[in-house]
Order: structure tokens, then sequence, then C-alpha cells
């Protein structure tokens, strides 16, 4: 070993020798998935030798921008570590490095961040980090010309291409369906696809400034149940984390998740649907007027609901108890983070550091009712509350003691080291405390009843893997995402005075519980509750068009 350090090295061997390394020690993932889609090993063997071939082909072509001087030995351990980090959460999590993923990650907050270290991803990452580390702090590079390194790199790129081609081309029988039909594979191949994904999320903010933001809230304007009214509508819309329909009890969960729920009489709907698996994919989306397949194919960005109901002269604002925000979708209307400036108390009672339980949202609500515009709240209120809900992988950390019914409970983020029944012990601690929050909101609702005519809905971003499938957290590409990720639950709540203001009948509302819903109706369902006119608004996509006045009676 010590002959091999005795003779300078060229950054090209270097840079072999390392895609070698990376493509046995931290492709684990890969290697696995194959085996397990292929069944028979002489199905998945040829695979893994396609893919093995194809890995190291785009590891190369990538690493050969590097292959310089002995200054570029950190960013060839900076590969290293990133492949090793990359694939302790794909072994852990079963999730895959796509662009919409790592953005997620760049714009989680720190105590999300602290969530997810653990000593188990120190271990790991050592394992794989420590030997390349040692080999690249001994090796010697051979220093060469400027523009003979040139030269070879761009010969060493070029033979990279150009096999990976040929590899291809020749197997193309058994890659293009393997690749059509089991998408994620091509963001399982480390660290290129981290790498891909890390550059496709730098590079696009460069290219913002050509987007324009295009209104769409011209023309917003308030109907006529506004006219004379003796008391304003005061609308609380909940955007829930993470949370899965089948493990709300309305929905038939074997557990009572939710007796708050039920005994406040509210409506759920069993068959939701997300626009995306993770909270920047489906904020913004079920947000926008467009709906999942025009939202994502959009050039440019558009107004949302929340500004069309700002435009229509509607009291708004956004209470948000995430550090990673509301994704854009407030920017342009008032908003706050619940656990800015709180008192010493509610602070100690409440949060650890700058995260907090959702009960913090509830804390001076009345005061932030009555800081709004008197000639806006006047008309009437819409106030969002976005949720920590059940935002994991530290479930146990989103419930109170108080609450904690089901036991014992996983209590550490290495989901890994806990049993299924533990993990699942505390997601649902955490539902049974989204429940109880809920019921909070409904009463403080309630008690609003003298001035305003009150109603809720309460609506999850995306929903969580809980070790099915192999799966943990969220965020798998929608396209082959599991059903758990994508099934969300929503609850309407609604006064008597917003029913009689709406002309709302309860019958009908009760018969429609079972259609089937995404987060595409959320804006007009909405603006339908309101009486917020526009010309985006579509009564076909409005959940409860068909139970409101005169449309009861023709359905």
């Amino acid at each position: 070993m010590d002959s091999w350090f005795a003779r300078s090295r060229s950054p090209r061997t270097i840079v072999i020798w390392l895609t070698l390394y990376l493509a046995v020690a931290a492709n684990w993932p890969l290697w696995s998935e194959l085996a397990r889609i292929g069944g028979a090993p002489s199905v998945y063997l040829p695979s893994i030798a396609l893919m093995a071939l194809l890995t190291l082909c785009g590891t190369v072509a990538i690493l050969s921008f590097t292959a310089w001087t002995r200054w570029m030995k950190p960013l060839w351990f900076g590969v290293v570590v990133l492949a090793a980090v990359v694939q302790h959460y794909m072994l852990s999590y079963r999730v895959v490095m796509d662009p919409s993923m790592l953005a997620n990650a760049v714009q989680t907050d720190p105590n999300e961040v602290r969530d997810l270290l653990s000593w188990r991803m120190v271990v790991n990452v050592l394992l794989v980090s420590a030997l390349p580390a040692w080999a690249l702090w001994r090796v010697r590079v051979e220093p060469q010309p400027f523009v003979a390194q040139a030269w070879r790199n761009a010969v060493l790129l070029l033979a990279a291409a150009a096999v990976a081609a040929g590899g291809a081309l020749a197997m193309n029988r058994q890659l293009a369906p393997l690749m059509r039909n089991n998408v994620h594979l091509r963001y399982m191949m480390n660290p290129m696809a981290s790498i891909y994904s890390g550059a496709t999320v730098a590079i696009r903010p460069m290219f913002k400034h050509s987007r324009k933001l295009v209104p769409v809230a011209g023309g917003a304007a308030l109907g006529t149940s506004y006219a004379g009214q003796v008391k304003p509508p005061l609308f609380v819309l909940v955007v829930g984390e993470t949370a899965r329909a089948d493990h709300f009890g309305l929905n038939g969960y074997a557990r009572n998740t939710t007796p708050e729920l039920a005994a406040r009489h509210v409506l759920s709907y069993g068959d939701v649907h997300s626009c995306g698996t993770n909270t920047l994919a489906s904020v913004p989306c079920m947000f926008s007027p467009l709906g999942k397949q025009d939202f994502e194919a959009r050039k440019n960005d558009y107004e949302n609901l929340m500004d069309v109901l700002q435009a229509s002269g509607l009291a708004v604002f956004w209470l948000d108890n995430q550090a990673g925000g509301c994704k854009g979708v407030c920017d342009r209307v008032p908003h706050a983070s619940a656990f800015q400036n709180l008192e010493p108390s509610v602070q100690a009672a409440l949060c650890d550091g700058d995260e907090c339980l959702d009960d913090v949202m509830l804390r001076g609500l009345d005061e932030r009712l009555a800081a709004l515009p008197a000639e806006r709240r006047n008309k009437g209120v819409v106030l969002v509350m976005h949720q920590m809900g059940s935002h994991g992988p530290s479930y146990f950390k989103r419930s109170s003691p108080d609450v904690k019914r089901f036991l014992p409970e996983c209590t550490t983020n290495a989901l890994a080291e806990c049993s299924h029944a533990e993990l699942v012990n505390g997601y649902d601690n955490s539902i049974a405390y989204t429940d109880r929050f809920l019921g909070k909101t409904i009463d403080w609702l309630q008690g609003q009843s003298r001035r305003f005519d009150p109603a809720l809905i309460y609506l999850s971003d995306h929903g969580e893997s809980l070790g099915e499938y192999g799966l943990f957290l969220h965020g798998v590409p929608y396209g082959f995402a599991p059903e758990v990720q994508k099934h969300v639950p929503m609850v309407t709540w609604f006064s008597d005075g917003m029913k009689a203001r709406r002309k709302l009948s309860s019958t009908c509302m009760e018969a429609g519980s079972d259609a089937a819903l995404s987060h595409d109706n959320l804006y007009h369902t909405v603006l339908g509750v309101m009486d917020v006119t526009t010309p985006t608004y579509k009564p076909s996509l409005d959940a409860l068009a068909s139970c409101r006045g005169d449309n009861v009676a023709s359905n």
C-alpha cells in the first residue's frame, strides 16, 4: 500500500479510483433496490451491472471537471462526505435525492436539521468517508501543465460519455423499461444524482428573474351575502402537516385518534389527495387557481388564493408555526410566525427553542384579530394557520405529555432503532394532538359567534410513510409515491350562522363527504364559502357548490 502512495498520481487516476470506491461503498440503496425489483438473480444481476456502468461513467464525467491539482483534495473529500450522508438518509428513510427533495431539504430550518441528526448518521458517514479521507491525505497529486491537463480531462469526459452511451444502447431493451417503470432509480445513483439535483436547485434561482408574477386577483369582489350583513364571516383555514387520512379516527382508523373532532360534529372527507408529497410542492399548489397539472407545467409565478381574498376587501392573515414559512404563498399579505416574541412562560410551556407545539398559534388570537384593519375586519376575516402537525422524524416532539395515549412511543429520530409499533404510537400521538388543537380552535371560533359567523376547514399538505414498503417520512416523487404519502385528511366545521349565511345544507354536505377530492378543490371551495366572486372561480371544483342555496333543490 505504501508503494502506491510513493509515486505521484495524476488527478484523473485519483478521480477514477474515487469513483470506483463510491460505486461500491455509497450505492447500497441502489443495488438493494435493483435486487428487490428484479427478484431472481438472473434478472437483477444484469441490471446491477448496467446501472453500475452508468453510475461509474456518470460520476467520472462529473469529477473530470475537478481533475486538476492537489487543491482539489477538499472538493473530492466533500463529494465523499456528500455521498455518505445521502446514503445514510436513503438507507434510514428510503428517500431519493431528486431536485424536489433537495430543494425541500435546503429550506429545512435548524430545528428540523437537528431532528435529522443522530449518532447513527455520524457512524455511517465515518464508515464511508474515513478510508478515502486517509487516502486523499496520503496521495500525492502529479503536477501537469494547464493545457495538458485540460485536454486529458476532456478525453476522460468524452470517454466516460461514450462508454455510458454505448452501454445504454447495447442494453436498451433492458434499460428502457427498467427506467420507465422505476423512475426513482435515476435519483439513487450516488453521488451523481445528488450533484445533479444540487446543481438544479442552485441554478434554478438564476433564471427566476425571467419569471413574472401573473395577476389573478383582478375582478375579485364580495358577493351578495355581504349586502346588509349583520355579522361578518370569520373563516379559519388550518393547513395540516404530514397527516395521513388513514390514521384519523373519523375516517375509520381502528384507534380513536380524533375524539375531540368527533365531539364537535365535524364533517370528514375520506377521499382527498394531495398535490405533492412534500411541503414545498404541496402548499403553493393547493393555494393556486391552476390545479396540479397546470401548476407543475407553469412557466411563470401566479398570484394565489391569499391575493384574491385580500383583493376582494377581506382582512387576511397567515399565522405560521413552521420556520420554513409559507413557501411564498403569504408573501403579499399580512403574516407572522407564531413562535416569535413569545412571553417567557409560553415559551417554556410550549416550545423547545424556536420549535413550538401548535397550541402556540392559539395564544393571543383575539389580539391578532383586533389588530387587523377595522374596515376590512368588518367585512370579513380569513385566518390561515400553518401547523407543525406531525412533522417527522421526531414525532414524539409533536404532542404534549397529556395527549400521549399510545405508549410506548418512539423517542428518537433514528427510526430504525424503534419497533414499528413504537413508531406508529409516536405518530398517532401527534395526530391526537392535532385533534385537540383543532378542537380548541373550533371552541375559540364558537366564542367569536357573537361578532362573527365562523367556519373552519382543515386540510393536510401531504401524508407520511411509516415503514410500509420499507419507506419512511415523505417526499417520494409523486408518480410512484405510495398512497399513504398522498391520501390526506380534510375536515370542515360550520357554525349555524355560517350555514344560514351561505344557505348550506348539512344533509347535502354529509352525502357528499365520500366524493373524490384533491388539493385542486381548495381554492374554489374557499372562494365559494367566503362568497368571493372572481373570473378564476370554477363552480365544478367547489366541493360545496351543490349544497348551497337553490343548488340543493336541483340536485
